[in-house]
């Protein structure tokens, strides 16, 4: 696609980086029949091509409008159309650049911005979300069927084992996870401890960014990228909390929710004009990865006794509804992986149709485009009740909530992560 930047423009780091990636679209529509938008408002401006067309409109030089702006916003940012894509389009990166020039040309509305400070103040900070989860808990059979949903039954996480492991992941225990979802990353640690690896974590690390990041808030997510990095370096240079400077060095990052996943895969792209944290954020993209790579790579300490052991009480579960998150399968290239993991431990997964698709959480997107995500929700908790599973299990925790309030209002059951059913079996 040619494009022809005006010179007002041509300096801008945002639209130097569009341009580019602009160049490689062919315009081939290839993508609109993944498009979970497209497919649900069937207006070409809500499909990738179209927004693509939008965003190249804005670059060069044609005023956007408040109708633009909110085109961009529908996008879930899923990336189910940089899988279709032929031509390999970073899409991700371009609606991200393509709503920040967007925004700060068009503004919003004070009601919209005010929101969005309120959610930017509360989310990225645990010490923040938890005690209004615990206050929305203690109150959560009181409250209204349409308000109850969205309240996350208290967990018990159980033990996080000791390190005493010489191979070691730095965990990211994220911003709303460890309140919402403790058992998670609790699960993790004594999963990997029973194949052979310690999940450490680090005081002084928290949100991965992708909130403010994808709010347009771009310099408060890099700030969080700094303080992570900070965090991680000495842990994976073998500098750090746990042990000292005896410590074994940690071979990489993990997140267990797949939307963090992708973000840290980003640190890289997102830091690399900061001179003094691009080479470490490159690094830790390279050495971050997801719960089932990291699993997957683990469980070579497991002999066939033990996996024999593991594959009949899986199948003693029944049977497992997967939704796989569009940041697992999209974002991280991931799509089948787990679910080959969880076969090969025994587990019998049901078909979900149309599991490429979106079911509507992508991040603070159900709040900002509520009735959009609710239809998303319900199309895919239709497609997960269609083969009657005995459980409904995902890889991020906003999927693992959106997807649970829609079971719950149709009365069915609760959406756990993966890896809790890999300790079931695996740990007890």
């Amino acid at each position: 696609m040619q494009t022809q930047i005006p010179a007002a423009l041509a300096d801008d780091p945002r639209v130097i980086e569009i341009e580019a990636i602009l160049r490689k679209c062919v315009h081939c529509g290839m993508c609109l029949a993944t498009c979970p938008t497209y497919t649900l408002l069937g207006d070409e401006l809500d499909s990738p091509r179209g927004r693509i067309y939008q965003i190249k409109q804005v670059v060069e030089g044609h005023a956007p409008t408040a109708d633009t702006l909110e085109h961009l916003d529908r996008c879930l940012t899923c990336r189910n159309c940089e899988t279709t894509c032929p031509s390999g389009v970073k899409y991700g990166h371009l609606i991200d650049a393509g709503r920040s020039i967007v925004e700060e040309q068009v503004g919003r509305p004070f009601a919209q911005r005010l929101m969005r400070r309120a959610l930017l103040t509360v989310l990225p900070h645990p010490g923040r979300v938890g005690p209004l989860v615990r206050m929305g808990q203690s109150v959560r059979g009181l409250l209204p069927a349409a308000l109850r949903g969205s309240v996350p039954v208290r967990q018990r996480p159980g033990t996080w084992p000791a390190a005493r492991h010489a191979r070691r992941l730095v965990v990211l225990e994220g911003c709303v996870q460890p309140s919402m979802t403790p058992a998670t990353n609790a699960a993790a640690a004594r999963v990997l401890d029973a194949c052979g690896v310690s999940l450490v974590r680090a005081a002084k690390a928290g949100c991965c960014g992708a909130v403010p990041y994808h709010l347009n808030e771009q310099d408060d997510a890099l700030d969080h990228m700094r303080r992570n990095i900070d965090a991680w370096w000495p842990l994976v240079q073998g500098e750090g909390e746990e042990g000292g400077d005896g410590a074994e060095p940690a071979f990489g990052v993990l997140a267990t929710a797949s939307g963090c996943g992708v973000m840290l895969k980003e640190y890289g792209h997102a830091l690399a004009a900061d001179p003094a944290y691009a080479d470490k954020a490159a690094r830790l993209s390279a050495l971050s990865m997801d719960t089932v790579e990291a699993v997957r790579a683990a469980l070579g300490a497991l002999d066939e006794d033990a996996l024999d052991t593991v594959r009949t009480r899986a199948a003693a579960l029944g049977r497992v509804a997967f939704h796989p998150p569009c940041t697992l399968q999209h974002g991280q290239r991931l799509a089948g992986v787990t679910e080959g993991l969880l076969r090969r431990l025994g587990f019998s997964l049901t078909k979900v149709r149309d599991s490429h698709l979106c079911c509507g959480s992508a991040g603070t997107y159900s709040i900002f485009q509520p009735d959009i995500a609710r239809r998303l929700r319900d199309n895919k908790v239709a497609a997960i009740e269609a083969d009657e599973p005995d459980i409904v299990a995902t890889a991020n925790i906003g999927c693992q909530l959106h997807i649970g309030q829609g079971l719950e209002a149709s009365g069915g059951k609760a959406v756990v992560h993966w890896i809790e059913l890999v300790d079931r079996v695996m740990v007890g």
